[in-house]
């Protein structure tokens, strides 16, 4: 797929982080993009900065989904590429300890449930939906229709201490990769999925810059937290390049994570 000005993008998350340099990256390409996203002010400012369209989309949500593909459809026409970016970290024990007196408490499963509905049932219900709009274009060179790329972790491999439920949902994310590639193989829909490792992100931005300098010497090489530009760059080969499909990709300077 050759990322110019007649392939339109949507991309989920866009407003901040990784999605926001993804869509950055694609409309300096010339790329037509929509963000969807639940920060409205934010998405709009950046929409507006790189000639594109803010959809107000709540990824779990059927009929918040489906408005957002009908609005950004009607501005830009029938996306060939979708990058799902939208997602919660969220952390708990599966068993904690009340640190006064010691007594056990389950996992508030709540917290859990609600995890694993935005980022796993919220990347697939896009997905599919992005998808089943994609098989109704003409096809590109290689019979190409669309392009769908994913985001879970590393986590999914080596979640750590308290990553139970995130571990899960990115788990879950790393799983359908390749049935869906499978499922959409005729269609000419490919799927891939980018598994990102210690990333600069606005929640990381929060923390002291000790534990920032903390974290970036875990890395082996290189030593520095990945970019939103880092998962861009990769996000953009993997629509661009049409023989990776049914794919995950750690972007990690290989790290593997210890337990805590």
């Amino acid at each position: 797929m050759k990322l110019d000005g007649s392939i339109a993008a949507v991309v989920t998350g866009g407003a901040s982080g990784l999605g926001e340099g993804t869509a950055r990256a694609l409309a300096a390409k010339g790329v037509k993009v929509a963000i969807f996203d639940l920060n409205a002010e934010r998405g709009e400012a950046i929409a507006a900065e790189i000639g594109g369209v803010f959809c107000e989309v709540n990824v779990t949500s059927d009929e918040s989904v489906a408005a957002g593909f009908a609005k950004a459809r009607a501005a830009h026409g029938q996306e060939r590429l979708t990058v799902n970016c939208a997602g919660i970290a969220t952390g708990q024990k599966t068993v904690s300890r009340n640190r006064e007196t010691q007594e056990p408490r389950a996992h508030d499963m709540a917290q859990f449930e609600k995890t694993v509905t935005i980022n796993l049932f919220g990347t697939f219900r896009v997905l599919s939906q992005s998808a089943a709009g994609m098989v109704t274009l003409d096809p590109l060179e290689d019979g190409e229709r669309g392009a769908i790329i994913n985001t879970a972790s590393v986590a999914a491999q080596d979640g750590q201490i308290g990553q139970a439920a995130y571990s899960a949902s990115k788990g879950g994310v790393y799983a359908l990769t390749l049935p869906v590639a499978r499922d959409l193989m005729n269609e000419g829909v490919r799927v891939n999925t980018i598994l990102p490792g210690i990333m600069w992100t606005p929640m990381m931005a929060g923390m002291d810059q000790k534990v920032q300098d903390a974290l970036a010497a875990m890395i082996p090489f290189p030593k520095r937290l990945g970019t939103p530009q880092d998962y861009a760059n990769l996000a953009l080969h993997l629509a661009e390049n049409t023989y990776i499909n049914g794919e995950c990709i750690r972007l990690d300077g290989a790290i593997r994570l210890a337990p805590r």
